[in-house]
């Protein structure tokens, strides 16, 4: 019950917020660029022009409001069910939890904005903060492995759980490997944050079970998180579905992706998280096999990547995409949450 109180606070109060800030963001004109006036770092991208055309001028950053409403209003509740004496269950210990998260979250937004504001507002800077592919992924990784780190040293995380096989110790090789899944669904968001609605459609459904299965295991924190987040997702959804109003932007794609990996290895189902991350898992696979096709083979293994691409260049309207994927994240969701719950 207060679970869902939560929820439903956080999406009145970020549906509360998003009509000024979308005014906002239009005036401080931190809106989305045509690719052509990207800087010479980016290759040029023909075909994802002539389906993105239309999507020049719509205001970027929404995920900067709602990691800062989040991030505000998590301590807020928690404080609230200390001060009025609401039992608080945990899994760890409160403050090395909440410290992850939180860092997750900002850290990985505080990247996402850096190329936000370089792609909208410096584009033609040969600045470090230019954000080369190559310097993104050296930060990410840097990150990442404080934050496995900590998940191994603070939180004693060194295990991954396959179902009907057993438990795998992993000891401080859990560091990298925990890095890398990490790393992997950060960029899997950035790369299915293509469409209207698409890549946060297919996170609200993921995070509805992570809320399940954070519910089953009495992790009160992870829940209030989760819900807050959840919460958020929703009333965002509402101004970024076909046509979208407002876009999440690198600052939203980044955080959210990185902290959707964080959750689902505090919860300790790592394959789960796989599973109910489908659709990000295909989404960079496609165009991981596309990258390796091209480079060792020296052909193509699609005509275009990532998927979402593909099917709009086999003519597919994009709210049938959408719609679609959504689908399909709901079946991984349902069946890496009987895969949790199985083995809880």
């Amino acid at each position: 019950m207060i679970i869902l109180t939560i929820l439903l606070f956080s999406v009145f109060i970020n549906s509360l917020l998003f009509v000024p800030f979308i005014n906002l963001l239009y005036k401080l004109k931190f809106q989305r660029q045509n690719q052509k006036t990207k800087d010479a770092f980016e290759k040029p991208t023909p075909i994802f022009d002539r389906f993105h055309k239309s999507k020049v001028g719509i205001p970027i950053g929404a995920g900067l409001l709602m990691i800062f409403s989040t991030t505000l209003f998590f301590p807020v509740m928690l404080l609230l069910m200390h001060y009025f004496f609401v039992p608080i269950t945990q899994v760890y210990q409160l403050d090395l939890e909440v410290k992850i998260i939180i860092s997750t979250f900002l850290s990985f937004g505080m990247l996402g904005l850096f190329d936000d504001l370089k792609k909208t507002f410096t584009l033609n800077s040969n600045s470090f903060f230019g954000l080369r592919l190559r310097h993104k992924l050296i930060i990410e990784m840097i990150i990442a492995g404080i934050i496995s780190t900590w998940l191994y040293a603070d939180l004693h995380i060194e295990i991954f759980h396959i179902p009907f096989i057993g438990v795998i110790h992993l000891g401080p090789w859990y560091i990298p490997i925990a890095a890398l899944v990490i790393i992997a669904f950060c960029n899997a968001y950035n790369i299915t944050d293509g469409l209207d609605g698409l890549a946060g459609g297919v996170l609200m459904i993921a995070l509805m079970a992570f809320l399940v299965i954070s519910a089953s295991i009495l992790d009160t924190p992870l829940s209030i998180f989760i819900a807050l987040w959840l919460g958020a997702l929703l009333a965002f959804l509402y101004f970024n579905v076909y046509p979208a109003r407002i876009m999440l932007g690198d600052v939203g794609a980044l955080a959210f992706g990185a902290t959707f990996a964080v959750v689902g290895l505090i919860l300790g189902k790592t394959l789960a998280l796989v599973v109910i991350g489908g659709v990000f898992v295909v989404e960079v696979a496609s165009s991981l096999f596309q990258l390796l096709s091209k480079k060792y083979l020296g052909r193509k293994l699609m005509a275009v990547a990532p998927l979402h691409l593909w099917l709009q260049l086999k003519e597919w309207p994009e709210p049938k995409i959408v719609m679609r994927l959504w689908l399909i994240s709901i079946f991984f969701a349902a069946f890496g949450l009987w895969l949790a719950l199985l083995t809880h």
